[in-house]
């Protein structure tokens, strides 16, 4: 009953899909101080060049992390889940390398904001997924996660890429979201990375058991409701 599919979502889908764009929001205005903006939504900071570097610190001339190209490797747009924005336009943002919960600081100059005021709290224990809006939950659905040798990781994390599989009855089912997490027992998968993905399925009897290798899977027209809503920097908290 096992399926060793999920860890090849990074790398099938990037080589027989189609990423989707960044869905917008209108653009807050910047707060002062160290909070960005309303106290219920996030923010999602958007690449506007070729690349974003993100730094140790929050000052000129601090290391660089790693710099990210825009688009990215699959041909989607650049995203950042904000976590903190200082005054003096530097943010820090959830970066999609490992270690699993990795920070950065970014510059205001190669990014736009956009708000968003969706979240995603994935339960292990209970196999549900929650999707609020604002303080409350617009969608409760069952899913399936990872086996106990190969276990969806905890942790908070954020939407970075969404695909359209080519075949809509495939093991994705028709859309595929990519996460900024990684296993944290697979150190890749099939010559690609070993990335948390959230995803439709073929297999719905399986939903609500423990039966991938680190995916959270989903009924198709769930994940359908997924995309009609859901920008890129959507935050996912997988909690216990």
């Amino acid at each position: 009953m096992r399926s060793r599919r999920c860890g090849r979502v990074g790398r099938v889908l990037a080589a027989a899909s189609v990423a989707i764009a960044l869905v917008g929001f209108p653009a807050p205005a910047r707060a002062g101080g160290d909070t960005p903006g309303p106290k219920v939504g996030n923010f999602v900071a958007e690449a506007t060049g070729a690349s974003v570097s993100a730094y140790e610190k929050p000052k000129g001339g601090a290391p660089i992390i790693s710099t990210f190209t825009n688009p990215t490797s699959t041909a989607g747009k650049l995203v950042f889940l904000v976590e903190k924005v200082r005054s003096d336009g530097w943010y820090k943002v959830l970066l999609p390398i490992r270690p699993n919960g990795s920070t950065g600081w970014i510059e205001e100059e190669e990014i736009q904001i956009r708000y968003n005021p969706y979240r995603i709290v994935v339960k292990l224990a209970d196999h549900e997924l929650i999707l609020y809006k604002g303080k409350g939950d617009v969608l409760r659905e069952p899913v399936g996660i990872g086996t106990e040798t190969t276990p969806t990781p905890g942790g908070r994390y954020y939407i970075t890429q969404l695909f359209e599989p080519p075949n809509p009855n495939g093991p994705y089912g028709p859309f595929a979201y990519s996460l900024s997490g990684f296993s944290e027992v697979l150190t890749s998968f099939n010559g690609g990375e070993a990335i948390v993905g959230l995803h439709g399925t073929n297999k719905p009897d399986l939903i609500g058991q423990d039966v991938s290798s680190g995916c959270i899977r989903m009924h198709n027209d769930a994940i359908r409701e997924l995309r009609r809503r859901l920008p890129l920097g959507t935050p996912v908290s997988i909690e216990a």
